[in-house]
């Protein structure tokens, strides 16, 4: 039987410089969960995308003295390149600048709130951080600057159009307490919490034409008014579905779906708790089911950001330690609930410790002992005992971990079963039971050992799929001749230099 239907999505970066390895945490999080319950036997969709519509972008592009479109066609190209280097499984791919779908959904969106009648115009002055693209409170602010950016907000005085959040500042947060809106971690959920019930105001939702430079989607009826980026945005999600165009993927991966799953990073929590849901109860559409939000990685303690010019390429690792060293530190070493340094030291000693001193370790020994006992012909024997029971265990701990959003502690779990196998291998001695003409109890351990290693690389493909891949077929992929012993995974300890 089919199993549940799962929507999974990320957020859209900004394009206004090249992506960093902030948003490949993202990605690759979004992918091994989307990964995750593919191989449970559920359907699952995964979608990114950039959001092009920003003015950012534009100030970006005057810097470059080059026209918008064009910086956000060659930057938009370089965040769906990371489609490869990052070994990724994404389904979709949606622009927000140029995609047929996302305009007619937006406007939809804009009018069945309009018809609820939840939007109205009216003269404001505030705070706006160009890099968050959010008016900002006063009491907001540390020290006159944006918190997450650190810099001094413009004062923005102009006619905009108004939606009315404080309408359904009860709704959401019956929302979040019944958990019909899950945020993980918890803690991220007792913080809108307390957002929500401190009072919900009405937020502008379009900016004059003037100063968005003539970039972006017009307010439908009102050609002099720019629809608010995040509004714009956010509208992505149902939009890439055909939300405005009547494909029937909404209706089957919108409304029918068993889970609504946004990944996002705690920067945006705000607009994707709050906002986000709002705007759907304001248009008659279901809103998400899990918000599933990630910290930041940081570089010597800051976070790693286009607009502090600090990023990372995640291309440039990849080029030089491999999309499965990558892949794994992000998984493993970042933890649920606190922001994560990145170095390259740190990323090549847990590569050689994890994956070439454990996993292909036990997968290397394990193919040449078959060799030097079996010819290479894996034994006839049954398998049982306590590695078989802690493997089946590990099915049970890593779903858990990953649907608690918590990949540290579901590669944690997978590392502790790589151990106890390489632990059976130093107490079963085969090669002293070969000496000793003990051919049944060796058969036994090879037999156990390989049966251990396939399923350690099912368990695997989630989280490091090619390097998965590789364990499958030195293992023989299920046939009972092994390929000659290589080893799966080099040690990186050579190539410490920073990419």
């Amino acid at each position: 039987m089919p199993g549940r239907r799962i929507y999974v999505t990320t957020t859209l970066p900004y394009v206004n410089a090249r992506p960093h390895l902030g948003f490949a945490l993202e990605l690759v999080q979004a992918d091994a969960f989307a990964r995750h319950h593919r191989q449970l036997g559920d359907q699952v969709r995964l979608l990114t995308g950039t959001d092009d519509n920003s003015l950012k972008n534009v100030l970006a592009a005057e810097a470059a003295g080059i026209p918008t479109a064009e910086l956000v066609a060659r930057n938009a190209a370089r965040f769906a390149a990371l489609h490869d280097p990052l070994d990724l499984a994404f389904d979709d791919f949606i622009r927000t600048a140029d995609d047929p779908r996302h305009r007619p959904g937006v406007e939809r969106l804009w009018r069945a709130a309009a018809a609820a009648g939840d939007l109205y115009r009216r003269h404001y002055e505030g705070l706006y951080c160009v890099g968050c693209e959010q008016f900002y409170a006063p009491d907001e602010l540390v020290g006159g600057r944006c918190p997450e950016h650190g810099t001094a907000p413009d004062l923005v005085a102009e006619e905009n159009w108004f939606f009315r959040l404080s309408r359904y500042q009860r709704e959401l947060e019956r929302l979040i307490v019944s958990g019909r809106l899950r945020i993980l971690p918890e803690f991220h959920a007792r913080e809108v919490l307390a957002f929500v019930r401190s009072g919900l105001r009405d937020f502008s939702i379009s900016r004059s034409r003037e100063r968005a430079r003539g970039w972006g989607i017009p307010v439908p009826g009102d050609p002099d008014q720019v629809i608010y980026v995040w509004w714009d945005a956010l509208g992505n999600y149902v939009n890439a579905l055909g939300y405005g165009t009547g494909d029937d993927r909404y209706r089957r991966w919108w409304l029918e779906a068993s889970e609504r799953v946004h990944v996002l990073g705690k920067g945006v929590l705000r607009f994707h708790a709050v906002y986000w849901p709002a705007m759907c109860l304001s248009a008659g559409v279901p809103p998400p089911t899990t918000l599933l939000v990630h910290q930041y990685l940081t570089a010597g303690g800051r976070k790693l950001s286009k607009s502090l010019g600090n990023g990372l390429d995640p291309g440039g690792v990849v080029t030089r330690f491999g999309a499965d060293a990558l892949r794994w530190w992000l998984l493993r070493e970042v933890p649920a609930g606190s922001d994560a340094d990145f170095t390259v030291d740190r990323l090549v000693a847990l590569a050689d410790n994890d994956l070439a001193g454990g996993l292909g370790n036990l997968v290397q020994r394990t193919a040449a002992m078959v060799h030097r006992y079996r010819g290479g012909r894996v034994p006839d024997a049954s398998a049982p005992g306590p590695l078989a029971d802690r493997l089946r265990r590990l099915t049970a701990e890593v779903g858990a971990a990953v649907d608690a959003f918590d990949f540290r502690a579901a590669l944690t779990a997978f590392r502790d079963a790589v151990d106890d196998a390489n632990r059976l291998v130093n107490a079963a001695r085969p090669w002293e039971l070969a000496r000793a003409g003990e051919e049944a109890e060796l058969d036994s351990v090879l037999a156990t050992l390989v049966a251990a290693g396939r399923e350690l690389a099912r368990q695997a493909e989630p989280f490091v799929p090619a390097l998965a891949g590789r364990v499958r077929r030195q293992l023989g992929d299920g046939d009972p001749e092994l390929p000659p012993p290589a080893p799966v995974f080099p040690r990186l300890g050579g190539a410490r230099s920073a990419p």
